[in-house]
């Protein structure tokens, strides 16, 4: 590689850099001084900012990523993994399902509405950037409990910030969920997941070739908003973060609206080599990322850049994170069509360098070089000096603490029918309506199956195809068990898409955690990433991308550990769809799969007792992956007449939630009595969060026809009841545990949150 002259230092206005400052910066000692042995001499305070940024475990996942070769990226239906803007998978026909997720935490818990607005913002235009169209969002959120001040600030701002960016820019909130734990009560978790349909053809990425091609900046002027935002996600929330505005972006949606136009229209016109949304750490991470994937370089002048605001100095411009920008690279001769089109949708466009052969990135600020460093020691981890590490990991001391819960508790038997009607009204079970109502769920007309259900569905129009999607993960399993929990994490979110009929083919995740430099916390991050990579290969579910949030923490401690995990599911004929609710009287019941006593880390131990403790439910990934593919099979022979997972909540939960649900969908509600024979306690029966459950129903012609299929996969079925009536009865060996009105359960379970917004 050609190495730069000697470097002036640009501005004499620069502070020295000092021991102090480079610890600022977020930088080590060692990394510092591997810095200078890169470059051959002392750093520019510019240069300074940009390593800052790029060596940030936001950028580099210098902790996580060593954690992360375990988990499976290759499959047959992969077409784009991990390494690029967003994950991309082949749906047949030419066509391609895009699709990543990332988090917002840190700005979100600054200021919920922006923070939440700029993570929709962000995630959307690492699909387009592919050559997607954006179809949908969903959203997992984590927040304190709402009968805190705090935790209803964020929850409200972060539902607006959604809500106000989503609607704007017309891209549907289809689906996600929420989780409210006082663990994160100062750090709320803003995940966002996008969803995109494309041809293959159109796939584009984010690199930058052929030496002499025009390097363009297009989109919203830079200003000062979100500088050192990477590093700010890289560090623990403190008092000092709630001063710390600046690093948090604002947000403009209708500018949005336009750059994604825009960018499709130069990509299918084919005027494009690459292009990269400016995102995290700005003009730094996009010229640095599409020089080193190209193994080229980029020669850029500052003076050229769009800016809003006066006096901005070399070290602002590059590090800033101003949204709706993109960096593009023209093929050459058609710089003036690029222009052509950028002008008809009114953007910014400016030609601000070119893609050079020496591989540096190369900063100048009026023709004086005030930047050069080798794009490779900016962002390819294979350069010689990239941090890496391997931390340690400790098992930490409270896991021996929690493994069990109090025997009265066990043995308790409480009043089952209040029980249930607390459960649906928790804030964690009930009806989120309150959110999904302030989005625009029906924009674009693809949606088919409506918020409230545990997975939505998309049509690929033009075709017979429909696209499911499911985001879950449960912090009480993996704070229990980490190693476990993200097992569950990967199997629940695929089990969500195989009950409407999809076969899932791929995963995306979030993976939110404290600090890595904690040797208990990262104990827990390497064995929720081990746990999850399992699960992914017994699915064969392939990991398209994802996100890493470290530093998830504040002075009152980290939050649990919470990985995310969103899978895309494939469903050949939309028409044969299942949806959760029951239907029609007289339909047969069954319970797919085999209910223990597992009530540790249960939804009616936390929410009705008030404990988070005992080993979540044990997960056996062979009936896990017998009981997806008999859904898979079962709907596309069209067996069943719904289907619903028994998750949080169990049994009783589930059921309940089969009698209404259909009024989401304008449906009446329906009842149904069950009659189960087992030699568990009445609670364990009810209320066990056993996994690989699903609760369906079938007409009774096709009732034999089922039996048999699950027969032929090694999967246990029973029949427990049948559809019809006002109520949900439910019998253990006959004697009755519960009988409400279905009226009851619904009002229950929809106006859980209406004591709190």
């Amino acid at each position: 590689m050609k190495r730069g002259k000697l470097l002036p230092v640009a501005d004499p206005k620069d502070p020295e850099i000092t021991p102090k400052l480079v610890k600022e910066h977020g930088l080590t000692p060692r990394e510092y001084s591997t810095i200078n042995k890169i470059l051959g001499r002392q750093p520019t305070y510019t240069e300074l900012g940009i390593f800052s940024v790029m060596w940030s475990e936001h950028c580099s996942y210098k902790n996580s990523r060593p954690v992360l070769r375990q988990l499976p990226t290759q499959g047959p239906r992969v077409i784009q993994g991990p390494g690029e803007n967003a994950g991309v998978m082949d749906i047949g026909g030419g066509r391609a399902v895009c699709f990543k997720v990332e988090s917002h935490n840190h700005p979100s818990a600054i200021e919920p509405y922006q923070g939440a607005a700029t993570g929709v913002g962000g995630i959307l235009r690492d699909i387009f950037t592919m050559g997607a169209r954006p179809v949908a969002c969903l959203d997992s959120l984590r927040f304190g409990k709402l009968n805190h001040l705090r935790a209803r600030r964020h929850f409200t701002g972060v539902v607006a910030g959604i809500a106000g960016y989503g609607n704007c820019i017309g891209v549907p909130t289809i689906g996600g969920e929420v989780m409210f734990d006082d663990t994160y009560l100062d750090n709320c978790l803003v995940n966002v997941m996008a969803v995109g349909f494309m041809r293959h053809k159109h796939l584009t990425l984010g690199r930058a070739h052929g030496v002499g091609n025009r390097v363009i900046y297009i989109g919203a002027t830079t200003g000062r908003d979100g500088i050192h935002g990477a590093t700010f996600a890289s560090e623990e929330l403190s008092e000092e973060a709630e001063e710390r505005r600046s690093a948090v972006q604002v947000a403009d949606p209708f500018m949005e609206k336009l750059l994604l136009e825009a960018t499709l229209e130069l990509i299918r016109g084919g005027h494009l080599v690459g292009i990269q949304d400016m995102g995290a750490a700005g003009l730094s991470c996009s010229t640095s990322e599409m020089a080193a994937r190209g193994h080229t370089g980029i020669d850029i002048e500052l003076a050229h850049v769009p800016q809003r605001e006066s006096g901005m100095t070399p070290y602002e411009i590059m590090l800033s994170e101003s949204q709706e920008r993109m960096l593009l690279i023209a093929k050459p001769g058609q710089e003036k069509a690029v222009k052509r089109i950028l002008k008809k949708w009114h953007l910014h466009a400016a030609d601000i360098g070119c893609v050079t052969k020496d591989g540096l990135v190369r900063v100048r600020y009026h023709g004086q070089v005030v930047a050069e460093m080798p794009a490779g020691a900016l962002a390819d981890t294979k350069f010689p000096g990239y941090p890496t590490y391997h931390r340690p990991a400790r098992r930490p001391a409270y896991l021996d603490k929690v493994k069990t819960f109090p025997a009265e508790f066990q043995s308790r038997e409480p009043d089952l029918e209040n029980a249930l009607l607390r459960l649906l009204a928790s804030q964690n079970l009930c009806s989120k309506r309150y959110i999904w109502q302030q989005y625009d769920h029906m924009v674009r007309t693809n949606t088919l199956l409506l918020p409230g259900a545990g997975a939505a569905v998309l049509r690929v129009k033009h075709t017979k195809k429909a696209v499911a999607v499911a985001m879950d993960g449960n912090n009480r399993y993996t704070y229990l068990d980490p190693h476990l929990g993200g097992r569950i994490a990967v199997a629940e979110a695929a089990r969500n898409v195989a009950v409407t009929g999809a076969l899932p083919i791929g995963v995306t995740n979030c993976l939110n955690f404290g600090n890595p430099m904690d040797p208990e916390i990262f104990w827990q991050f390497k064995q929720a990433v081990k746990g999850m990579a399992e699960a992914c290969r017994a699915l064969n579910l392939p990991v398209t991308g994802g996100n890493v949030s470290l530093y998830n923490e504040s002075p009152a401690g980290a939050v649990d550990p919470t990985p995310i995990v969103g899978v895309v599911g494939l469903l050949e004929d939309h028409a044969l769809m299942v949806t959760p609710w029951f239907k029609t009287s007289g339909d047969v019941i069954v319970l797919l799969g085999k209910t223990h006593d597992e009530l540790g880390g249960s939804s009616w131990l936390y929410e009705l007792q008030g404990i988070k403790a005992g080993k979540p439910p044990v997960l056996n990934l062979k009936p896990e992956s017998a009981l997806q593919k008999v859904l898979v099979q079962a709907a596309g022979l069209g067996l069943l007449r719904s289907a619903q997972d028994c998750s949080d909540g169990g049994l009783a939960v589930a059921a309940a939630e089969c009698t209404f649900l259909g009024r989401t969908a304008g449906q009446v509600l329906m009842g149904a009595e069950l009659n189960l024979g087992t030699g568990l306690s009445d609670t364990s029966l009810l209320f066990s969060e056993s996994q690989s459950r699903v609760l369906a129903s079938v007409s009774p012609p096709d009732f034999l026809r089922l039996v048999d299929l699950c027969r032929s996969k090694g999967l246990d079925l029973i029949e427990v009841g049948r559809v019809g009536g006002k109520f949900l009865r439910v019998y253990h060996h006959g004697r009755p545990l519960l009988e409400q009105k279905t009226g009851d359960l619904y009002s229950a379970w929809k106006n859980g949150l209406a004591a709190y917004v």
